[in-house]
């Protein structure tokens, strides 16, 4: 954690109860598109709150999907993209052939999203979707539009449900802004 002080509660922009419907809602839409032989592949580490709650969702619905997770940092600390993503730990698992769903919390610059989608079809995958919760509109065309998008959410800074600033915050069950 830097040593900027965090005092602010966020303003409360979706509630938990209301994320629970968002994810419940984007697994029905996925689940024509993936089978018990498609890997989800979690970002980390924002994405473990969505992808937790998205798999057991596409369980519910009979879509027993395998994991693994990619490790990608495109922010440190900061409350802005570095502008390059360095990958701290890789898959596990083989993809060849196989359907890999990428998961993250939020699409913001569509960095880590094109750097994953990238990285999972090097690994030889034979067809990659992308799913997000939040989607953050951007002034600028991005490499790579996700696939299936939870929440159209405002250009806030977002935190809460995986989201954080420099660490803190990622563990509210509802997604707030602090700006």
């Amino acid at each position: 954690m830097t040593d900027a002080k965090i005092d602010a509660l966020p303003v409360v922009l979706l509630t938990e109860t209301e994320i629970a419907s968002r994810v419940e809602a984007l697994a029905q839409a996925i689940a024509p598109h993936v089978d018990d032989q498609t890997t989800v592949i979690c970002l980390l580490t924002g994405g473990l709150w969505f992808c937790a709650d998205l798999t057991r969702a596409l369980s519910r619905l009979g879509r027993h999907v395998g994991f693994d997770a990619l490790w990608l940092a495109s922010y440190g600390d900061a409350r802005a993209s570095l502008g390059r993503c360095e990958v701290r730990a890789d898959l596990q698992r083989p993809l060849a052939g196989r359907t890999a769903l990428v998961v993250d919390d939020v699409f913001d610059t569509g960095l880590s999203l094109s750097e994953a989608a990238r990285l999972v079809r090097d690994a030889g995958a034979g067809k990659v979707l992308t799913s997000v919760f939040a989607s953050k509109p951007w002034p600028t065309q991005r490499a790579i539009e996700p696939d299936f998008v939870g929440w159209e959410a405002p250009a806030r800074f977002l935190v809460g449900y995986g989201m954080d600033v420099a660490g803190a915050y990622r563990g509210l069950p509802y997604i707030g802004a602090l700006d």
